[in-house]
């Protein structure tokens, strides 16, 4: 069975953010992330789209089940820590459009979902007439303990789609790594093109 994707937006985003925050827990433990999430914590997280008219969820679905999801909004209404790495640029925060998460169970990827998600957002950030739109992604090290053998990079996936990494646009962002205590910052650096 293929995927079916909806694109939602308004009142229609509350319903999924449960299973989207169960979602981004899962695909978020792997590598590069390695992320250890809170339930609670993501539903509150997850509360910046439900309350914001421009914010947009693109879901994937097999059968009745969420299996894949990518999220975005202008970001001026992106958390701070997103927008604190354009400071010093000559970008306007008011002219970009943010793709936050993009997540994909493992046994549905490399069969065209990244590009619908990518493909709808850009549509969106299209229709709420900004000109440029941006994502970011963490920065581990090669030598990472955890880094898997035979990892496939997205960075020829997202050049491909005509994004290309900032220069010295890097977000500060803190999150608690599988193992650890305590919270830890970690950078992200910003990709973008113009739409």
């Amino acid at each position: 069975m293929s995927l079916d994707f909806h694109t939602l937006t308004g009142a229609q985003i509350a319903p999924a953010i449960d299973g989207l925050a169960a979602l981004r827990i899962r695909v978020f433990r792997d590598w590069p992330y390695l992320y250890e999430g809170d339930p609670d914590y993501e539903r509150g997280y997850l509360r910046t789209y439900q309350d914001n008219p421009h914010a947009i969820i693109v879901a994937a679905l097999k059968g009745d089940r969420l299996v894949g999801a990518a999220t975005g909004l202008p970001m001026r209404d992106a958390d701070p820590d997103f927008a604190a790495a354009f400071e010093d640029t000559a970008h306007r925060l008011s002219d970009i459009f943010y793709c936050a998460e993009s997540v994909l169970l493992r046994e549905h990827r490399g069969q065209g979902a990244g590009h619908r998600f990518f493909d709808r957002r850009e549509a969106h950030a299209r229709a709420l007439g900004l000109s440029h739109i941006a994502f970011c992604s963490v920065i581990r090290p090669d030598d990472h303990p955890a880094r898997p053998a035979g990892y496939r990079a997205l960075e020829p996936f997202w050049r491909k789609r005509g994004y290309a990494p900032l220069d010295g646009v890097i977000a500060q962002f803190r999150w608690r790594d599988l193992g650890d205590d305590h919270e830890t910052a970690k950078p992200l650096q910003f990709w973008m093109k113009r739409l």
